[in-house]
């Protein structure tokens, strides 16, 4: 009798909690009717374990009617459904009962806040319109994942057996679909051999080295070898037996540290992370091989750091400790980019993933050019960086 009495309450409440919800019904209505509907996002999930943090929905045409489009960003992968208005209506009021506790209707009217509170009671809020013109009503695909369900990832710890990322993974997961979106563009703008040779130094746990040689290998079908460069025997040996088991034939792992590799046959050299100078062994070993793309994401840098302690800086900006630091990584890595120029590669400078996984998120790329650079104008930036921050020599021009 107790339990039927509490689920007597449950019905009571969710009955009375949807009759709240006439306001969003009635709003979502008239949005289509006055053809003003932008879209619609929840927000503030009641429990984190579901994984499930927002849910985008907007208007789309499929065969000439109009639908509404759920993506549902899991925080592993993207899942897509399609709704009749009444059907619609009837998902959100589930989603907002159990799982979300706002909701946002963007109309070319106004916004409408939905906030539902902790005891099912819903509240409004109406706020002047965010958008002027409305989306286009085209059926979008979720976001492709380029790290496809390999062995590799079930080896590595990524995902279990049956191909699902395992939650604590889902940041690394993240990470190398971004890293292999930001290869697949850098190689349709570089010249490649037939056969490539790849060497990835510091490579570490090997995440981003096994997933690079399954996409260009296994699914893009490259000619390619790829080979890491690791310090330490223990993750060399680990890795070595991932490969075997993955039955990656062309990957390889050996133990050295960079300046003692030898290969002048480098096509694409990689550091991501290389701790402070190795970074710049890496990019002088790549400038050797007259590698045709260096990519770098560096790291720790106290190299130039280092070397100013104690030397009174002029500039306000390297009163604090914070910003002084800040700011003599970006010095770091311009004097980086300005020698990859200086030996006519084309340079850019960007966010390799989001800040919230890590701040060392700068990736610096070189591409190789057949045009000469003017070497003298190249030289001057760099005396003037390193008169104005009083830096005596940066690492990498010392290998050069």
């Amino acid at each position: 009798m107790y339990l039927n009495n509490n689920l007597l309450n449950h019905n009571l409440i969710y009955i009375c909690s949807m009759n709240e919800f006439q306001q969003l019904r009635d709003t979502l209505n008239q949005s289509v009717l006055d053809n003003n509907f932008v879209k619609l996002t929840l927000s503030k999930p009641t429990r984190k374990s579901d994984g499930l943090p927002n849910v985008y929905v907007r208007l789309i045409k499929i065969k000439g009617a109009e639908m509404f489009q759920f993506t549902y960003h899991y925080t592993t992968n993207d899942k897509v459904k399609n709704y009749t208005l009444s059907e619609a209506i009837s998902e959100l009021e589930i989603l907002l009962m159990d799982n979300f506790r706002a909701a946002t209707l963007f109309t070319l009217k106004n916004d409408l806040l939905v906030f539902i509170s902790k005891k099912k009671k819903v509240s409004y809020k109406l706020n002047a319109a965010s958008f002027k013109n409305k989306l286009p009503e085209t059926h979008d695909k979720p976001k492709e994942r380029l790290a496809e369900a390999g062995s590799y990832l079930q080896h590595l710890g990524i995902t279990d057996k049956n191909g699902k990322v395992i939650h604590k993974m889902a940041d690394k997961y993240r990470q190398i679909n971004k890293y292999l979106e930001i290869i697949e563009g850098l190689l349709k703008s570089t010249k490649l051999p037939k056969k490539i040779n790849i060497v990835d130094m510091g490579s570490g746990k090997g995440y981003l080295t096994f997933a690079l040689y399954d996409y260009l290998v296994n699914q893009k079908k490259y000619n390619a070898t790829v080979t890491g460069i690791e310090l330490r025997t223990e993750l060399v040996n680990y890795c070595n037996g991932v490969a075997q088991k993955s039955e990656f034939k062309n990957l390889s792992f050996v133990a050295k540290p960079i300046q003692e590799y030898d290969n002048n046959k480098i096509d694409i050299l990689i550091a991501l992370h290389a701790c402070d100078t190795a970074t710049d062994d890496a990019i002088y070993k790549g400038l050797s091989a007259k590698a045709e793309l260096i990519i770098c994401a560096p790291c720790c840098h106290k190299q130039i750091r280092q070397q100013v302690k104690g030397k009174e800086q002029e500039s306000p900006l390297l009163k604090y400790g914070i910003f002084k630091e800040r700011q003599f990584e970006m010095v770091t890595d311009t004097i980086r980019a300005l020698i990859l120029e200086k030996n006519n590669y084309n340079t850019k400078v960007f966010e390799f993933i989001s800040n919230e996984h890590t701040r060392k998120n700068v990736m610096l790329v070189g591409t190789k050019s057949s045009k000469k650079n003017d070497e003298v104008r190249i030289d001057n930036k760099i005396a003037s960086l390193k008169e104005v921050y009083s830096i005596d020599n940066h690492y990498l021009e010392t290998l050069l």
